[in-house]
């Protein structure tokens, strides 16, 4: 019997691992060396071949080998070498993990090998997550897609990057890789690979929880599901530090970070709006808060929206809108580091999983009509919905694919109102006055061809809500926690692991989303933990001014991404346009048209220049 230990946490690269597995078969091992780069590491198969090919610090992975048994966790986790031998020894099938995965607290990828048959998972939130490729005829499973890329030798597709240009990338055209050749794992679903490394298949492992309990039974399960999850990255001491924006999500979580045996140094960026009230709610925190080292940032010292966008250089497998906001996010990170922290914690996804969608109240309108009746008359005052719109949005019975495939037909239309989207399936698909026809005809294509069979994520509009807001937040958060590690401090997000999101979406919506209080359910939960004056804030601060500013500042640095732009080389916008639009960032049309998904493509697309490989070709 052996095993390797090492306590998760942070340090020299932590936070940034990724890596390949392969099966236990002679030619794997010409595939390993295709993969290898500097400080590249491995762990071998009992054989001697390799197993686990990537980069990863000591302090992320656990691994340990029992007999013909291998497991390895990789990221946040509180399991030690001692337990996960325990489960070595007992293994007897492969799909035994499914209910030992889902009792354990943080978010890791779990790798598993028995008797030459491999098992790879991320998590259900979609924070990790898994692809297949077949390289010089051997299965390899990564954690990035663009790890396989690179082995096959594989420029992006232009149909796919069409795809990503659409705003928003509905389900499940989000989840498919950009490049030809690979395949992608869904959250929900793990892994298999035969002794041969064939017999590749994917069997589900997690299914979203029914929200039945009340809200007094859910909130103490909720409390400790985020206790834990805050304790998986406190519970070893040392400095860790916390955003604190004065909003519920992040103050909850300094809150029980205090409670640790870690030193807690809170960091709060005040809005450069006199409106925003952000730093007192953050100050009253902070006055609760002792024994924790309180910094408050300059305002005006915070990068604006769009900062730095022509010298991105960290991105992953995918554009990403988290371009916008990276300079803002990783700012403070750097004196983070110089304080000592070993992990920052932020209180993104708290939106997510607390809070819910009002497209449930399409489903309660039909069971619980009278209820469901009052509800909605508070959200049509607070949202300021009309009343034909609303009676429209809950009248449209259609299936998720008659939806998604209507949307293809609609990609030019103005944005639809904000009651359509929240009480259907989501926000329906756009594309904008810059984007060319070919671009559309294919993202329209792949619309059609994904609605003939798509299945919703639930049959419920608003779990399946729910569950896309959280998957599309995650694929923002890998690239944001990629992006921190390089600055020497890993970020983690406590709700956005899966034990706290099904805490979450186990409460019974009409107890979590009300239009006549703000996140029932967190202030519920933090009762006894918060302060209650620190309870009582009933808004959330909007970034609006920065943004528009950051439009106006940044409109040299826009133009300057136009000018040659990758994007226009490859046929899929017209640069003409995007360059007046630069040169006018007050225009109305901005207020309608988004820019976000193509800044996202054409800072995706030079960044990928930068890394050895070919780049995408127009299509034909």
């Amino acid at each position: 019997m052996t095993g390797q230990h090492h306590s998760p946490g942070a340090g020299p690269g932590s936070g940034s691992a990724y890596f390949a597995v392969l099966t236990d078969r002679g030619d794997a091992a010409t595939v390993a060396r295709s993969l290898r780069r500097t400080g590249t590491r491995v762990i071998e198969h009992a054989s001697g071949r390799p197993w686990l090919v990537g980069h990863w610090d000591d302090r992320e992975i656990v691994s340990v080998r029992v007999r013909s048994v291998s497991l390895a966790l990789v990221g946040d986790f509180a399991v030690g070498a001692e337990e996960l031998e325990r489960v070595a020894a007992r293994l007897r099938d492969l799909a035994e993990l499914d209910a030992w995965a889902r009792a354990q607290p943080g978010s890791f990828h779990l790798v598993a090998a028995l008797d030459g048959r491999i098992r790879v998972q991320g998590t259900a939130s979609g924070l990790r997550l898994v692809f297949h490729a077949s390289v010089g005829g051997v299965t390899v499973a990564a954690t990035r897609a663009d790890v396989l890329a690179a082995a096959l030798d594989r420029p992006p597709d232009p149909g796919e990057l069409a795809v990503r240009l659409l705003w928003p990338t509905p389900h499940p055209l989000y989840e498919r890789p950009l490049w030809h050749g690979i395949t992608a794992v869904a959250p929900q679903d793990w892994l298999h690979l035969g002794p041969d490394g064939n017999g590749v298949r994917h069997s589900r492992w997690w299914t979203a929880p029914e929200p039945v309990r009340t809200l007094t039974d859910g909130a103490p399960r909720v409390r400790e599901a985020l206790a834990d999850a805050v304790g998986v990255r406190t519970g070893r001491g040392g400095v860790v530090s916390c955003d604190l924006s004065g909003g519920l999500d992040s103050t909850s979580v300094c809150f029980l970070a205090d409670r640790s045996p870690a030193r807690v140094v809170a960091s709060t960026w005040p809005g450069r709006d006199p409106a925003d009230t952000d730093l007192r709610w953050a100050q009253r925190a902070a006055a609760a808060l002792p024994d924790v080292e309180h910094v408050v940032w300059d305002a005006h010292a915070s990068p604006l929206v769009y900062t730095d966008l022509l010298h991105i250089d960290d991105l992953l497998d995918e554009p990403t809108i988290g371009v916008m906001d990276r300079s803002r996010v990783l700012r403070h990170l750097p004196a983070m580091a110089e304080r000592g922290s070993r992990v920052h914690l932020t209180g993104i996804g708290g939106d997510h999983v607390a809070w819910c969608s009002e497209a449930y109240y399409h489903r309660l309108a039909r069971t619980r009509p009278l209820f469901a009746l009052r509800q909605l008359r508070g959200f049509r005052a607070l949202w300021q919905w009309p009343l034909g719109g609303t009676l429209r949005a809950l009248a449209d019975t259609r299936s998720y694919g008659q939806w998604l495939r209507d949307t293809a037909s609609r990609l030019r239309d103005p944005l639809p109102a904000t009651v359509t989207t929240s009480l259907g399936w989501g926000m329906p698909p756009r594309l904008f006055e810059w984007v060319t026809p070919e671009a559309q005809r294919l993202a329209g294509q792949a619309l059609v061809e994904a609605s003939a069979s798509v299945s919703p994520l639930h049959p419920d509009r608003g779990l399946h809500a729910d569950l896309e807001q959280i998957r599309t937040c995650t694929r923002v958060i890998r690239q944001w926690d990629h992006m921190a590690a390089r600055c020497g401090v890993p970020m983690a997000s406590p709700f956005l692991d899966d034990r706290v999101i099904e805490e979450c979406l186990s409460v019974r919506p009409d107890e979590r989303v009300s239009p006549w209080q703000y996140k029932p359910l967190l202030t519920a939960a933090m009762r006894g933990v918060v302060p209650d004056d620190c309870l009582q804030r009933s808004d959330k601060a909007a970034a609006s001014m920065d943004a528009a500013d950051g439009l106006r500042e940044h409109r040299a640095d826009l133009m300057a991404l136009w000018e040659d732009s990758r994007l226009e080389r490859l046929g899929l916008v017209d640069g003409d346009t995007l360059r007046h639009l630069a040169q006018r960032p007050s225009t109305p049309v901005l207020r309608q048209a988004v820019l976000y998904s193509t800044i996202a493509a054409e800072v995706w697309l030079r960044a990928l220049e930068r890394a050895p490989g070919p780049v995408p070709a127009a299509p034909h």
